[in-house]
């Protein structure tokens, strides 16, 4: 066998940047990027975080682009891996605007073009393709060039007979066109979309298009360039610049967030920790529009958030600290109602579907897509919520305390996942108080009381900035020392200097009509994002959905079917088979309560135990109305029907004793019937009512007892309460009042039980009186859920509150 020919090693080179000469020597890789750690650090917003790596392969030089966004050139073109070496001129992030290195070798200076500074460097030949205008802050290489019609309408959507094809389930199929006009303007028009269509972050109808704007169709971003359409496709490696966020309460009097300010970098993951009290919550709202800032400014990818935030809140996911899943249901039966709701109505069952197996296999969830979600372990329920978001697949994903809970296993298990979804492309911010894993991060924000930055950097240097060997040593003098000026001390340190004040993107220029990106958070108002489906659409599928998760809860349907039984039983064996005097009066009594406990218990809980749901489900569309009426819908049917079971238990073959035998409209057991069934579905109404008013779920219970107890006191059948001053006001809002008024009148109770108590008008045998009592349960009932809907507003992100 031969010797294998010797290989001279690669020589020193000089890359010179505008300047800034590096020697690079062989045996050393050389990152370039816009990441403060590169050894190579250029501070251009077309650079990605990690953009490429000059490294000596055996005996040459070679540029390697890391998958950056906008790419490397070189000798004409943009590469991959290419060969370099003196006289060699590479470009980042564009081929003829970007930074532009110029090689030469180490030692005397070269002759030839290599001699020349970059001012003179010859630039490469530019492409046919362009960067995204610079006025979104974004720059971008096309996802599609195409030329722009002169005399007919350009169709998008997803479906595949389209002019302009967008491969995108948050995209309706039929979603805009953009009409050519013969004066040479261009027009975009929404053609009945789901999600919308947007120009320059505004959801539009009709509206003209100019070379300056963007408009907005789901994931992607079309600008006229010249003659061209061109078409900008966010597939997530997108980057956040935070810039001076404040936010105040009590009338500015106590400050929560105070001009907090630092970058974050494309397939970066974010931990931010610090004290109870620190204000991270107050950040997680703020960055994710859900609350946002007083003053200051979020820019998505150089856009500001806030103006834009009905178009880009589909690229924003939303992991909050408890689960955002009915845990009933199934893996994949979640997921798929999940994707009903978040989805363009006219997206195909099929498309759903495989959208949802995508994600279960992405989370690994394949062996768990069939099991109920409540049986399974933290970590992996937190695979299902995180499954969830990426059904649209956000760019930016921010989690609120994932790993609360876990064990020291499961959490770094999870913190893992967090750094494989970041690899595959996504922004990752995880709001945590756990300590355990912040080894996976790329930058850790730790915010000091008062909602100051104390530090922000490599995760690997904050306790040695601090001077700590221990988290807890260092988060008890942030507790024990609130005077120090933790924020002071970090902005006059070289990490400030390196990692934020020499890191930010520069902002946005202001456009034509002020709305820059430099104004206050407080001076935008963020638009409520669009609903995906139509209400009626929104409200089957919260029915079915809401069915399926109490049909799957075995507890509640066998006390669901037991309770009208039970209450009917006793009812009867107090009758003693005839309604007589001594009868009467407690049969009737055994019916209000009946009614009152079947229809609140039904409902007393189901609002605040879905309060995070509701509140995440509302951020990305969800239609108050359509939500409540679900409740009512499914509720009030199965609360019906148990009014109904429990009176025909407690009555059918008893002689009811009215008048001639017959009632003020309707045969007297159909009367009681639908007395019961109104006092029922109204008491169901005050359940919601409570639900939606308290805090936590475990006051409900003692709420339960306390409202049967006030709708027997007030009824009618213990006190006389006609004619008693207050005592007859206050009993109005009581809805068994009224059924109570509704039954007696049926069988004319006062000339059964004769006496003070029943001498009361509400129980004329008379067909006004039991119009009037029927009538006044149908308006409280109407009357709660408009309350209801009120509190609903309360637990809204401030955005939806309209």
């Amino acid at each position: 066998m031969g010797e294998r020919p010797f290989a001279p090693p690669a020589p020193e080179l000089v890359l010179d940047i505008d300047g800034d000469s590096t020697v690079m020597t062989p045996g050393r890789v050389y990152r370039v990027g816009r990441d403060p750690t590169s050894d190579i650090v250029l501070h251009d917003a077309r650079i990605s975080w990690h953009h490429a790596e000059l490294r000596a392969d055996g005996g040459h030089w070679t540029v390697h682009d890391d998958g950056s966004t906008n790419g490397t050139f070189t000798e004409g073109g943009r590469v991959r891996v290419w060969e370099v070496g003196p006289g060699s001129v590479i470009r980042f992030g564009h081929p003829a605007e970007g930074p532009c290195a110029i090689l030469s070798p180490h030692g005397p200076a070269p002759r030839g073009p290599a001699a020349r500074g970059p001012s003179t460097a010859p630039p490469l030949p530019r492409p046919s393709s362009v960067s995204m205008p610079a006025a979104t802050g974004t720059f971008r290489q096309p996802t599609s060039v195409r030329p722009l019609p002169t005399a007919r309408t350009v169709r998008i959507g997803r479906a595949t007979d389209n002019d302009l094809v967008v491969d995108d389930l948050t995209v309706s199929r039929r979603h805009a066109e953009l009409e050519a006009h013969p004066d040479g303007t261009y027009w975009i028009h929404d053609t009945g979309s789901h999600n919308g269509t947007f120009l320059n972050g505004r959801r539009v109808a009709r509206a003209r298009v100019t070379p300056d704007d963007i408009v907005g169709i789901g994931h992607s971003a079309f600008c006229l360039v010249g003659d061209q359409l061109v078409e900008f496709t966010d597939t997530g490696e997108v980057s956040l610049d935070v810039q001076d966020l404040s936010v105040t309460v009590d009338h500015g009097r106590k400050t929560l967030l105070d001009e907090v300010t630092f970058p974050v970098g494309e397939k970066a993951l974010l931990a931010v920790v610090g004290p109870s009290g620190a204000g991270k919550s107050t950040l997680l709202n703020a960055l994710t529009g859900q609350r946002p800032a007083d003053h200051g400014t979020v820019l998505y990818d150089g856009r500001d958030l806030y103006r834009d935030y009905a178009e880009l809140r589909q690229r924003i996911g939303l992991v909050p600290q408890d689960d955002i899943l009915h845990l009933q249901l199934t893996v994949r039966r979640a997921l798929t109602y999940a994707a009903e709701l978040r989805f363009p109505e006219d997206t195909a069952k099929a498309e759903r579907r495989a959208r949802v197996e995508e994600v279960i296999r992405e989370l690994g969830l394949e062996q768990r897509a069939g099991q109920p979600i409540h049986s399974l372990s933290g970590g992996q329920r937190k695979r299902v919520s995180v499954a969830l978001e990426l059904l649209t697949k956000p760019s930016l994903l921010f989690l609120d305390e994932p790993t609360s809970g876990l064990d020291p296993g499961m959490d770094r298990s999870v913190m893992h996942m967090l750094r494989g979804l970041a690899d595959d492309g996504r922004t990752v911010i995880v709001v945590t108080h756990s300590v355990l894993s912040l080894d996976v991060c790329d930058r850790l924000l730790v915010l000091a009381p008062g909602g100051r930055i104390a530090y922000y950097g490599p995760p690997g240097d904050a306790l040695g900035f601090f001077g700590f060997a221990q988290w807890p040593e260092a988060f008890e003098a942030f507790e024990n020392d609130r005077d120090h000026d933790w924020a002071g001390r970090y902005r006059a340190s070289a990490f400030h200097q390196r990692y934020i004040a020499g890191a930010m993107r520069r902002p946005p220029q202001p456009s034509g009509d002020g709305d820059g990106g430099d104004a206050a958070a407080a001076d935008v108002v963020p638009e409520p994002p669009p609903k995906a489906q139509s209400w009626g659409a929104q409200l089957r599928t919260l029915v079915r959905r809401y069915a399926a998760a109490l049909g799957a809860d075995r507890t509640f349907l066998a006390i669901m079917i037991a309770l009208p039984f039970v209450m009917g039983a006793m009812a009867r064996a107090l009758s003693e088979g005839r309604l007589g005097p001594e009868s009467t009066m407690n049969v009737l009594l055994i019916l209000c309560v009946g009614g009152v406990l079947t229809g609140a218990a039904n409902a007393v809980r189901e609002l605040v135990k879905e309060r995070t749901i509701y509140r995440r489900e509302r951020a990305v569309g969800l239609s108050r109305s359509a939500y409540l009426m679900s409740k009512v819908v499914v509720l009030g049917t199965i609360t019906v029907v148990q009014a109904v079971v429990l009176t025909l238990v407690a009555l059918v073959g008893v002689p009811l004793n009215a008048p001639r035998g017959e009632g003020v409209l309707m045969p007297p057991l159909v009367e009681i019937v639908v007395a019961v069934a109104l006092l029922a579905f109204t008491a169901m109404m005050l359940g919601l009512f409570v639900s939606a008013l308290v805090r936590k779920e475990e006051v409900t219970m003692p709420l339960l007892v306390l409202l049967a107890i006030v709708q027997v006191v007030f009824c009618g059948g213990l006190l006389t309460i006609s004619g008693s001053l207050v005592i007859e006001q206050l009993a109005w809002l009581v809805p068994s009042r009224w059924a109570f008024g509704a039954m007696g009148a049926t069988i004319g109770i006062g000339r059964i039980v004769p006496g003070e108590k029943t001498a009361d008008p509400l129980f004329e045998h008379s067909l006004g009186t039991w119009l009037l009592d029927v009538g006044m349960l149908a308006v409280l009932s109407l009357v709660l859920g408009v309350l209801v809907a009120r509190l609903l507003r309360r637990h809204e992100p401030v955005i939806m509150r309209k």
